[in-house]
This record gives C-alpha cells, sequence and structure tokens, in this order.
C-alpha cells in the first residue's frame, strides 16, 4: 500500500483528502505545519507529499527545498493563491505538480495517481537512448553527459525521455502534460516551461538540445540538427 503524507494547517483540508484517496487504496497521514512535516517525512518516508504551501513556522516553500534536499520523492504542492509566480517558484524548488485551492477531490486524486504512475515507469531492460553523448537509460533511471551521472527529477527523466524518444518531432505542451504528467490539461502550461529549462542546463555540453517553436511546443534536436 503506498503512503500519502498531507501537509496543510486546515483539517478539513487533510480529512477531505483522505477520504477520497483512502477510498483508493491510499494509506494517509496528516501533518500541519513545516517541522512536522520534515519530521514526518523523515521517519514514514511517504511515496508522495501533498504540500500546502501556506503553512505556520515553515512555509511550502521551504519544506518543499528541504526535502528535495535530501530526497526525490513526488511532490504535488496546494497553493491558494492565483499568482503564476507561486506555482512556478514551486516547480522550481522541485515540486513536481501543482494545485490550486478549492480543488475538487476527484482531480487531487486523479493529479496522485498520475504522478505515481510516472513515477513509477518501466521500461524493456536494457532499452537505451544516445543523443550525441548524452546517454538515456530507461530501464535504469540513468542519465550521463559524457559518461558523468546526470541527476534528474522523476518528472524531468519522464520529459526528457518522451523529447528523445520523439526526436526530431515537434510536441505541444498539452501533448507533454498528456503524455509526462498523465492527464488532460489544456490551461496553463508554464508547467512545462520551467521543467524544459532545467533539463536544457543539466544536459548542457552533451550535444543535444531541446529547441522551443514559439507558439507551438518544444522538439529534441540532435548534433547538427539546430537551425
Amino acid at each position: 500500500m503506498q503512503t500519502i503524507l498531507i501537509v496543510d494547517d486546515e483539517p478539513n483540508i487533510i480529512e477531505l483528502a483522505r477520504l477520497y484517496l483512502e477510498r483508493d487504496g491510499y494509506k494517509v497521514e496528516g501533518v500541519a505545519d513545516g517541522h512536522g512535516a520534515l519530521s514526518r517525512q523523515e521517519s514514514l518516508h511517504p511515496d508522495l507529499i501533498i504540500l500546502d504551501l501556506m503553512l505556520p513556522g515553515i512555509d511550502g516553500f521551504e519544506v518543499c527545498r528541504r526535502i528535495r534536499a535530501k530526497s526525490s520523492v513526488p511532490i504535488l504542492m496546494l497553493t491558494a493563491r492565483k499568482e503564476d509566480i507561486d506555482k512556478v517558484v514551486g516547480l522550481e524548488l522541485g515540486a513536481d505538480d501543482y494545485l490550486t485551492k478549492p480543488f475538487n477531490p476527484r482531480e487531487l486524486v486523479a493529479r496522485v495517481k498520475a504522478i505515481l504512475r510516472r513515477s513509477q515507469m518501466g521500461a524493456t531492460p536494457g532499452e537505451a537512448i544516445e543523443i550525441g553523448n548524452l546517454r538515456i537509460d530507461l530501464a535504469r533511471h540513468e542519465v550521463t553527459v559524457e559518461g558523468n551521472p546526470v541527476k534528474l527529477r522523476t518528472k524531468e527523466f519522464a520529459l526528457l525521455a518522451t523529447l528523445a524518444q520523439n526526436l526530431g518531432i515537434v510536441l505541444s505542451r498539452e501533448k507533454l502534460l498528456e503524455k509526462v504528467w498523465g492527464y488532460d490539461y489544456y490551461g496553463e502550461t508554464r508547467t512545462v516551461d520551467v521543467h524544459v529549462n532545467h533539463l536544457r542546463d543539466k544536459i548542457a555540453g552533451s550535444g543535444a538540445d531541446i529547441e522551443t517553436l514559439r507558439g507551438t511546443g518544444y522538439k529534441m534536436i540532435a548534433p547538427g540538427d539546430a537551425k
């Protein structure tokens, strides 16, 4: 049974999420502040963390930063704010996805399932993709640039693998959200942009690149194929 840690200072939010998630077979634990989140994450080792941004003591941004410094556990951020900057900052700190309050609990469950599904993405043993000096081992979930290991988070690896498997093919932001995040989403697509920027930094020097097609999407290009 997979375990989910919910971090929110609103008891009704924890209980609502618990109700729907436990119906789907997840074990759920809740804490109400940032200090409790850090302590419980260390002892519980959850499969996923649902993390509110506005917490007493240590806010969600700092909790996310500290967890991500030690662990690659998937993190779904909750925010009551509408401003895009909150979502972008959360993603840059290492969150895998975000959901704005008030939310439909069924959508929360769908997001959780999608994140966990992608974190367990499988591949044929021994299957690997090589583009220039970039090597993506799909079975081992390992990436190297010129033989040096590159540390990627779950969503970054899934996004890189998807782009590499479609080398030279333009994929829209909506298509990438569907393939990598596992759900249909046709509104804000800044999530993809943030993750692509991170990937570009991490595979720099490999010869492979991710090209932006303004208003369309992204495509992976091999060395020598750039404009």
